[in-house]
């Protein structure tokens, strides 16, 4: 995917069947990374507590980075690189580790999120995850199955909740968000996880770049019936779409299909209450709970 994102060829989709070893090759990239931080760690002489110690860190967690089980921050990366005078062995390895910490299917779409001028979402099952709070994110990687493993929910969290740095950038992406009104009647986590989730919703909807709009379930007409997808336009004008299903998803950049994504979304925004009045259905569903 992060292919697609870079050299804007028409289709990428990965699959369960292709994601096995794409998945294999980002746990080999995150073990070679820990693998030279204890080398480095060794060399300058330091106990895994004090190195911890150092970076603010236990001397567990120092474990769980060297074994390869735990994937680090580029900030962490960066501090290690500076306790151990590493000179830059270890943040060479920033980018590599920070895309493997996204599922394989997901990562050229988060290559795209940091080059983005413009992000279109439209969701018909959760809240976007550009959108979720911690505790609705651990809600839904908890129900997982297969189940995952409390280290894997673990490191998705933290790689969903990095992504939402992308409120805060400079120069500021046009953020548009439509989401149906049964996603936010979904009580997943229980009510004070959803109390949670709405009133972050009102929060950020308050930004300047950013629109929330509600798809009501009495609207007769939808022109998001396909499913859930989201447009991306880069920095260079080039547009990509986004979609993902079960354990499959595409990155499409044909000119002709994102064009028509584009005018879906706009369909559906016009078709959904405008961003005052989904505040409004929002602090309406917050007095219901």
């Amino acid at each position: 995917m992060t292919e697609v994102a870079r050299e804007g060829a028409d289709t990428v989709v990965a699959d369960d069947a292709g994601q096995a070893t794409a998945d294999t090759s980002g746990q080999a990239v995150v073990v070679a990374f820990g693998q030279t931080m204890k080398t480095l760690r060794v060399r300058a002489g330091l106990e895994r507590e004090e190195f911890g110690r150092r970076i603010g860190y236990s001397a567990s967690t120092v474990a769980s980075y060297e074994q390869g089980r735990r994937i680090p921050s580029p900030r962490t990366i960066e501090r290690a690189d500076e306790v151990l005078d590493a000179g830059g062995l270890l943040t060479v390895w920033k980018e590599q580790v920070e895309r493997a910490q996204y599922p394989v299917r997901f990562q050229g779409m988060a290559t795209l999120e940091k080059e983005c001028i413009e992000l279109l979402m439209y969701d018909a099952l959760i809240v976007n995850g550009l959108l979720q709070t911690e505790e609705y994110m651990r809600s839904l990687l908890g129900m997982r199955r297969p189940t995952l493993t409390q280290e894997t929910i673990d490191q998705r969290v933290t790689a969903r909740l990095a992504r939402q740095d992308i409120f805060d950038r400079q120069p500021a992406p046009l953020l548009g968000f439509v989401m149906t009104e049964a996603v936010l009647r979904q009580r997943y986590g229980g009510k004070g996880v959803l109390r949670g989730q709405l009133e972050y919703l009102l929060l950020i909807g308050q930004k300047r770049n950013v629109e929330i709009q509600i798809m009501p379930l009495d609207c007769e007409d939808n022109a998001g019936v396909n499913g859930p997808f989201t447009v991306v336009t880069r920095r260079d004008g080039n547009r990509f779409v986004y979609s993902e299903a079960h354990a499959i998803s595409s990155l499409e950049a044909d000119p002709e299909q994102t064009v028509l994504a584009a005018a879906r979304y706009g369909i559906i925004r016009s078709q959904a209450l405008s961003p005052r009045e989904s505040s409004q259905f929002i602090e309406k569903l917050l007095g219901e709970l």
